[in-house]
């Protein structure tokens, strides 16, 4: 009954956010409906290995609209890029000294939960190093939430809002078994490779490139139909939906005002990064607020994906975060927590 209440909702949500032209209504549909659920006390829960599906299939969408082009991009305006990506983390830190030295959490727990990027291997990690993993995860996942809906909004502002371009498929006009059999192989084998050896963000940056290799080495071309899609953002939106329950919730509710202040301070600062990433390169701002938005990473794909704005930019600046964020999170949390 929780499933068929869910699906539901979640169909109701989506087709009203459609029909108002919102990017990544298929996304952020099922993720509203899904907190709705997971906060009245719903106890189903998508299983990991479902979500693990639903961002290999985003990686294979990525390689499937990706070209080499990313790593020029990378090539050329690497060192601009790698300096948007640390004022980024740097925004984190001086966010994360404020809500530690002036916040009511404790300070271990407020530094992991400020880190932009890598929710998942965030809350896996600070319980390792004694923070409270519940409100890490109502912190980073908060974050996430934020940020796909202000982005949404932000795409929807700065473009027409066509429903047509909303969800994005592979331009294919009749159904291809050699291809999408292919992009199925890749999912899989790649996204078991990314969960088995632990690779932060592996289950979509694994099939990504797998995808890549397959389609420029072995000429085949990844397929991806749009009942599979829509199915993917549905388990993806579920997924980050559920994770916020009434307990957890209860739990961090005198922070809660705290969380929504430095999440969107920290999406206000990245928007400032994003007007000087303008400034600097030849870009438009819709292509630079994206890239410079503090995570997820599948969640800005999938909105970028569908609004026509430069894909390799927004990919190649979300990836370096998020391998500078895994990479600096750990030794920055403990900074913080030690000097705030």
């Amino acid at each position: 009954m929780q499933w068929a209440g869910l699906l539901i909702l979640s169909a109701m949500a989506t087709l009203a956010l459609n029909e108002i032209g919102l990017a990544a209504a298929w996304l952020i549909g099922p993720m509203i409906a899904a907190i709705a659920l997971g906060v009245g006390g719903a106890s189903v829960r998508v299983p990991t290995s479902g979500f693990t599906v639903a961002q290999a299939i985003i990686g294979c969408l990525v390689a499937h609209a990706v070209t080499p082009s990313i790593l020029l991009s990378i090539a050329h305006n690497w060192p601009l890029m790698l300096g948007t990506v640390g004022l980024t983390v740097l925004v984190s830190g001086v966010v994360g000294w404020l809500f530690v030295r002036y916040g009511s959490l404790p300070g271990t727990t407020a530094a992991w939960g400020v880190s932009p990027g890598a929710a998942s291997a965030m809350v896996a990690i600070a319980g390792d190093y004694g923070a409270d993993a519940r409100l890490v995860a109502v912190m980073q996942y908060l974050r996430v939430v934020l940020v796909v809906l202000s982005a949404s909004l932000v795409t929807h502002a700065l473009t027409s809002g066509s429903p047509g371009a909303i969800l994005p498929a592979a331009p294919v006009e009749a159904l291809d078994p050699r291809g999408l059999a292919a992009t199925l192989l890749v999912a899989a084998v790649g996204g078991w490779i990314g969960h088995r050896f632990h690779i932060p963000s592996g289950a979509l940056l694994v099939p990504m490139v797998l995808g890549a290799l397959v389609q420029s080495g072995a000429g085949v071309a990844l397929q991806l139909p749009q009942p599979l899609l829509t199915i993917t953002y549905t388990v993806i939106g579920w997924s980050i939906g559920l994770r916020f329950t009434r307990e957890v919730l209860g739990h961090a509710l005198r922070a809660v005002p705290q969380m929504l202040l430095s999440t969107g301070l920290m999406i206000a600062l990245c928007g400032l990064s994003a007007w000087m990433l303008v400034t600097l390169l030849p870009t438009d701002p819709l292509t630079a607020f994206l890239a410079t938005s503090p995570g997820g990473l599948d969640s800005v794909v999938v909105i970028a994906l569908g609004t026509g704005v430069d894909l390799p930019l927004v990919l190649a600046l979300q990836t370096l975060r998020l391998f500078v964020v895994v990479l600096t999170g750990p030794p920055l949390a403990r900074l913080i927590a030690r000097y705030a």
